[in-house]
């Protein structure tokens, strides 16, 4: 049986960042987090959250918001879901659709929480196989302006202006953030990915804010790189980046393609920071909404995310544990989902999690 995990394990010094802020809401002994599973495969991916989590007796209260794209028609469900992460300043999230009125509901999720630093690691896992090896980078997107403002007008008929906003207060926060997190994850060097050689003043600034903030952190090596180069040294050799800081569709391009590198969408989690708050999703944003209701979603990524949000609520033993037998599966390579060249779905790769945690918890 699996050994249960009845209270938080000793908690660690908080970081200059706000990636180890203790939970807000607890009723009966119980941290209440906010589960939204979104779209497509979203809900089969939350229920291997939900069952994992049962069957570790983690202290842990999910409020369930059943929120996706047809229900966004409600402006109240919308409004509600962030009142809900709000109040308990911890979520659980899978991706939701953009609605019939093509309004980004995850763009707004961000926008209206100021969750303004998703951070997204690509490793690379023994079990997969894939072109490179030893891959493990942190790519740390600014989440909350940039392209993703959605400021778009048609001036003329046929002529669409965007606007992409960059300002030097969230330029200066990212970057802090970036260098806080690779001095907390004894990480050697930030790459800042930009395009300021086009893009002179918007990217200059963004890239200005960095090397300006690199000088309070002499331990830390600080390299910059153009955006398009980026890409091009993700594919030859991936192993040269540790942490990479970048606007919002730099980062929302970078974290997919690296993604790709180590296995895909389904076994990269991420997590996303405000002050008061922190959001947990995959770390490649996708609905899969084709195979919905078929159970062959890979859950890896949304387990791990689950495993992370349990280390964030000083929940060290039960993350650990968990992430520890998510990677041994995946390693060893004997159960597959589709996405990884195999056969297995999305309940009998939670059957092994579980057997794995059977394992260790034996060891």
């Amino acid at each position: 049986m699996l050994r249960h995990i009845t209270k938080p394990a000793l908690s660690v010094g908080r970081a200059a960042v706000s990636t180890a802020a203790a939970p807000r809401t607890k009723y009966g002994g119980k941290t209440t987090v906010t589960l939204i599973p979104g779209d497509g495969v979203g809900p089969e991916l939350a229920e291997s959250v939900t069952t994992i989590f049962k069957e570790m007796a983690v202290p842990v209260e999910f409020e369930m918001i059943d929120l996706n794209r047809e229900q966004l028609k409600d402006e109240g469900a919308f409004d509600y879901a962030i009142k809900s992460l709000k109040r308990n300043g911890v979520g659980l999230k899978g991706v939701i659709n953009r609605s019939a009125d093509f309004r980004h509901h995850n763009v707004e999720f961000r926008g209206n929480l100021d969750v303004y630093a998703n951070v997204v690691r690509c490793m690379s896992f023994e079990g997969i196989k894939t072109h490179h090896t030893g891959i493990d980078l942190i790519a740390i997107r600014e989440n909350t302006e940039g392209e993703y403002s959605c400021l778009e007008h048609e001036s003329v008929p046929g002529v669409v202006e965007s606007l992409k906003i960059i300002t030097r207060e969230k330029s200066m926060r990212i970057a802090k953030f970036a260098f806080d997190y690779a001095r907390e994850h004894n990480r050697k060097k930030v790459t800042c990915i930009h395009k300021a050689n086009i893009m002179k003043q918007s990217d200059g600034l963004f890239k200005a804010c960095c090397k300006e903030v690199s000088e309070d952190y002499p331990m830390i090596k600080y390299e910059e790189q153009i955006v398009d180069n980026t890409c091009q040294q993700l594919v030859i050799n991936p192993q040269q980046f540790d942490v990479m800081v970048m606007p919002n569709l730099y980062g929302n391009l970078v974290s997919n393609l690296a993604a790709g590198l180590v296995g895909g969408a389904g076994v990269v989690p991420s997590k996303s920071y405000g002050e008061n708050i922190a959001v947990f999703e995959p770390g490649a944003r996708h609905t899969w909404m084709e195979m919905k209701g078929m159970y062959v979603a890979n859950p890896s990524a949304m387990v791990l995310s689950g495993a992370f949000m349990l280390k964030h609520l000083q929940l060290h033993e039960a993350g650990d544990v968990l992430i520890k037998a998510v990677k041994r599966v995946i390693n060893r390579g004997e159960v597959r989902s589709r996405d990884l060249g195999g056969s297995c779905t999305t309940r009998e790769m939670t059957r092994a999690f579980l057997a794995e945690l059977d394992a260790i918890h034996s060891e």
